[in-house]
């Protein structure tokens, strides 16, 4: 099932992680590796994902994190 352009989840797929549509390389991954200090060109190379593919995952992750409601504890 597709939750966001290019990024699906099935049970049957990572344990229903979010995954680039089509493939098993799951958001998290992605967003990881670039993290880390991969650059697009060696994350695309590795995982066989195209451009389009990293930036719908950077945009799933934008879109997660600015919905997420964190509340301080003093």
């Amino acid at each position: 099932m597709e939750i966001a352009p290019r990024i699906s989840i099935d049970t049957k797929t990572r344990f229903g992680k979010p995954v680039i549509s089509g493939t098993r390389v799951p958001v998290d991954l992605i967003i990881g590796k670039l993290a880390g200090g991969m650059t697009y060109e060696e994350v695309m190379a590795e995982y066989e994902i195209t451009r389009e593919d990293i930036l719908a995952a950077l945009n799933y992750a934008a879109e997660t994190i600015s919905s997420e409601e964190i509340k301080a504890v003093a």
